[in-house]
């Protein structure tokens, strides 16, 4: 009788959220708590590693920018080399695989490898954090666009259309902007962005140990310099905690 060879599972690029296990989705937790193999990166919480079965193996394969990382190259050797050994692989990302995720980089290992994949979205950090604050990213006569940002790229602090998002009105969030805080308000400021354009950063945004603080462009790199926060975090331009908003605003009716 001839030989049947089981076709491979497919690698599971599964985002985790911003880590609070309540926030993954369904198919994410059963692709976790099915899995032999999950390899995830720095901002998985110990929480949602805990929904693996006993046996599952924990692979930690993070990176942290302008910190230690493990290189690329040797995680997509991990996904793969698991993977065609025949186990159920879940590449496990915090928040969603699809934003600032190097998805591609390891789609393209695993299609070389002649692997299937499929992509489960996570919340990303963008949406946790405007709920922590009580804000929505898009309103009517305020923004009619959101800009997804990165504080830094592969060459160094990323740069950006900063003439329009120096207008006033707009919104983005800015992923990895801690360390490149000065280089953002440097440029901002340099393009005729005011000095007064509320800014808002969320550490571990979701998660019991969230911090927010709310802040503007002209104060912002003394502001987290005093913070000094540990945990990831996203920063807002051009978007205040509610409150803090309200505020403002009847600061500006009582000064009219």
């Amino acid at each position: 009788m001839p030989v049947i060879t089981p076709l491979p599972h497919p690698v599971a690029f599964v985002g985790a959220g911003p880590g609070n296990a309540d926030l993954l989705t369904l198919k994410a937790a059963r692709l976790i708590a099915a899995a032999d193999v999950v390899i995830h990166d720095r901002l998985v919480s110990a929480d949602i590693l805990g929904l693996a079965r006993e046996g599952t193996q924990r692979v930690a394969a993070g990176k942290e920018g302008f910190g230690p990382s493990t290189p690329q190259a040797a995680i997509n050797a991990l996904i793969t080399g698991h993977a065609l050994a025949g186990a159920r692989v879940v590449r496990l990302k915090g928040g969603d695989p699809v934003v600032f995720g190097r998805l591609d980089e390891e789609i393209e290992a695993v299609e070389a490898a002649g692997l299937p994949f499929e992509i489960v979205p996570g919340v990303t950090a963008a949406s946790a954090a405007a709920a922590a604050i009580g804000q929505s990213l898009t309103k009517r006569g305020r923004n009619a666009a959101l800009r997804f940002l990165t504080g830094h790229d592969m060459a160094g602090f990323a740069e950006h259309d900063w003439r329009a998002l120096a207008r006033p009105g707009e919104v983005a969030a800015i992923y990895m902007g801690k360390k490149s805080a000065r280089f953002i308000q440097g440029r901002l400021l340099m393009h005729g962005a005011d000095h007064a354009t509320p800014v808002t950063v969320i550490e571990n945004a979701a998660r019991p140990d969230q911090r927010v603080i709310a802040t503007t462009l002209g104060h912002l790199p003394a502001d987290l310099e005093t913070a000094a926060l540990t945990g990831p975090a996203l920063t807002f331009l051009g978007l205040a905690p509610r409150a803090a908003q309200a505020r403002l605003s009847q600061t500006r009716q009582e000064l009219a």
